[in-house]
C-alpha cells in the first residue's frame, strides 16, 4: 500500500503547478522536497503513520483540484490591500526579491558608515599594543 501512497504523491507533485518567477519559494518545489524526505525509500518506506499520510494526500488533491475556490467563488480577484493578482505576482517574483535585496544592502551599508567612527575602506582597526 506504501507503494500506491507513493506514486500518487509523485503524481500530484508532477500536476502541482509551478511558477518560475519564484524559483526556491515555490510551493511546488516545497512539496517535492517534503515528498521525497518523507519517502526516502521511495516505494518501500514505511510510513509511521499511513492515516495522517493519507489525509494529507486528500487535503493537497483538494487544493490543486480547485475544491475550494470553486465552491467559494471570489467576487474580485483582488486582495484586502486592492492589489490584483498580477501585481501580486510582480511583486512575490524572484527579480522583486533581489532587487529588495539590494536596497536592504544598501542600506545597511550606509546605516554602518554613519554609525561607525571609522568608514569600511580603512579596515578593521588594530588593538593597541602591550
Amino acid at each position: 500500500m506504501s507503494a500506491t501512497r507513493y506514486r500518487r504523491f509523485l503524481k500530484l507533485c508532477e500536476e502541482w503547478p509551478r511558477d518560475k518567477t519564484k524559483k526556491a519559494r515555490d510551493l511546488g518545489t516545497f512539496l517535492g522536497q517534503r515528498v521525497a524526505s518523507a519517502f526516502r525509500e521511495g516505494e518501500n518506506t514505511q510510513l509511521a503513520d499511513p492515516e495522517k499520510c493519507d489525509q494529507m494526500y486528500e487535503s493537497l488533491a483538494r487544493i490543486n483540484g480547485n475544491v475550494y475556490r470553486q465552491r467559494f467563488p471570489r467576487v474580485r480577484d483582488t486582495s484586502f490591500t486592492g492589489v490584483t493578482v498580477e501585481e501580486c505576482r510582480v511583486l512575490l517574483s524572484g527579480s522583486m526579491q533581489q532587487s529588495m535585496d539590494e536596497e536592504k544592502k544598501g542600506l545597511w551599508k550606509s546605516l554602518m558608515e554613519r554609525f561607525s567612527s571609522k568608514s569600511p575602506e580603512d579596515g578593521p582597526e588594530k588593538a593597541p599594543e602591550k
